[in-house]
């Protein structure tokens, strides 16, 4: 196997190319005697495929792309995207500041195509520490051989992964994750009963979208949370986005910021107002023929479950959370739309003792998204635990690009916001004068 080794010793060596290191990659394209590589193992750019559903729109307006609330000049934003494709007169007529879901990916593939920093098709294997050039060392395949790059500081944007609950983990038969829900939506349909395990959009998205040809098969959907709980969306709420909020959360005890972080899902991981209405607004609409073969159950968590091969069905111990109640459900498609968690990539083991660790075994991220003593190593959505809700959100992108980039450079490339709320978070400072109408 042949090896090549790049001469260059780059500011920065990013891994992982999903919205968050595209973003990273565009805002630090421009930036002048700034020079780094973004390595991706797929061949393309792809954000979420197996959800790409026609009707799905972000949860988040326009102007939470790659760049604009870092750059709102920057020639890779979302509105300069509908101008190169003559679709930005028809956005305006539209009049609605959700883009759908697949034309942000088609927004984001055009923004990566015009970036010259980015290497598909290299599968990072393992990053090491040269300590006599203090340089970080990592290697990746290709198809050709083995490639070597050689940089300064590195940028963790691997994301995460299907998150299986352990009830199900293992389990036989054709059980499948909400992310690969397209691929196999037509094998769903030929099957007497379908089941849809999980809460928030993704859940909604699935059910909603097999509720319309339902009928040759009952479809049900189970959820843990208390009630099918929409997306809070109100103005106060969401400046807990804000960097002041960040701040303070990061400092709360590591106990404290998990109990918060549970009671925060509702506020980023609950589905759309206007899905829920349109769920209900459907099932009405089917229930003037007759009953409707469908099941919403809240409230019930998944304890067990087993695969029937002779049957070709799986049986669900489930448990209802405030009664206490067990009871058995069977289905023969079951869906898990159990969201995803972060991923901790093998190939960092030889720096691991480069890196601080919290007490659970997480990175131990810095406010500054670093997790190393130097501020040499950052990552991108992967400090929930640290950061709280903004860590996955796309409007929180641009403004953690900023950061990890100004931080490379040295100095400010990017202003960045400190303050923009109009409330506060926590008690006042001691000795603080309040200030007095």
């Amino acid at each position: 196997m042949s090896t090549a080794a790049e001469d260059a010793v780059h500011d920065f060596v990013a891994v992982g190319l999903g919205p968050f290191n595209l973003g990273l990659a565009c805002l630090a394209e421009p930036v002048d005697g700034l020079d780094g590589v973004v390595l991706e193992a797929r061949d393309h750019f792809s954000w979420h495929p197996g959800m790409m559903l026609d009707d799905a729109t972000l949860q988040v307006p326009f102007m939470a792309d790659l760049v604009t609330m870092a750059d709102p000049t920057s020639s890779y934003s979302f509105l300069a995207f509908l101008k190169a494709t003559g679709r930005l007169y028809p956005f305006y007529i539209r009049e609605r500041f959700y883009p759908h879901r697949a034309e942000y990916d088609a927004y984001c593939r055009w923004a990566a195509e015009r970036l010259r920093c980015i290497r598909f098709g290299r599968h990072v294997e393992q990053i090491s520490f040269d300590a006599n050039d203090d340089l970080y060392v990592v290697r990746a395949r290709t198809a050709q051989g083995t490639e070597t790059y050689r940089a300064r500081q590195l940028v963790l944007g691997t994301g995460t992964t299907p998150h299986v609950p352990d009830a199900v983990r293992g389990l036989d038969g054709p059980v499948l994750h909400s992310a690969d829900y397209l691929d196999r939506k037509a094998w769903l349909q030929e099957q007497g009963s379908v089941t849809i395990v999980g809460s928030g959009q993704s859940a909604a998205e699935v059910y909603r979208d097999l509720l319309d040809d339902v009928g040759p098969y009952r479809l049900t959907w189970l959820t843990r949370s208390a009630r099918f709980f929409p997306m809070e969306y109100t103005k106060l709420t969401l400046e807990m986005t804000s960097p002041e909020y960040t701040r303070y959360f990061h400092g709360l005890p590591l106990e404290q910021r998990a109990r918060l972080g549970e009671e925060h899902k509702q506020l980023y991981k609950g589905i759309s107002g206007d899905l829920v209405d349109d769920i209900f607004d459907t099932l009405y609409r089917l229930s003037i023929d007759g009953p409707v073969p469908t099941e919403l159950r809240a409230g019930v968590t998944l304890e067990g479950a087993a695969w029937d091969a002779g049957d070709e069905q799986y049986t669900l111990e489930m448990r209802h959370v405030e009664t206490g109640e067990t009871f058995r459900h069977t289905t023969t498609g079951l869906v898990l739309a159990t969201g995803y968690r972060p991923l901790v990539p093998g190939f960092i083991e030889p720096v691991r003792d480069r890196i601080r660790w919290d007490e659970r075994g997480r990175y131990d991220v810095a406010l500054g998204y670093t997790i190393d003593d130097d501020g040499r190593i950052f990552v991108q959505n992967a400090e929930e635990h640290t950061h709280g809700l903004v860590a996955p959100d796309l409007g929180m992108g641009a403004f953690r690009s900023a950061t990890i980039i100004n931080a490379m450079c040295g100095r400010e490339v990017y202003a960045v916001e400190k303050d923009i709320a109009f409330q506060t978070f926590g008690a006042p400072v001691a000795g603080a004068v309040e200030a007095r109408a």
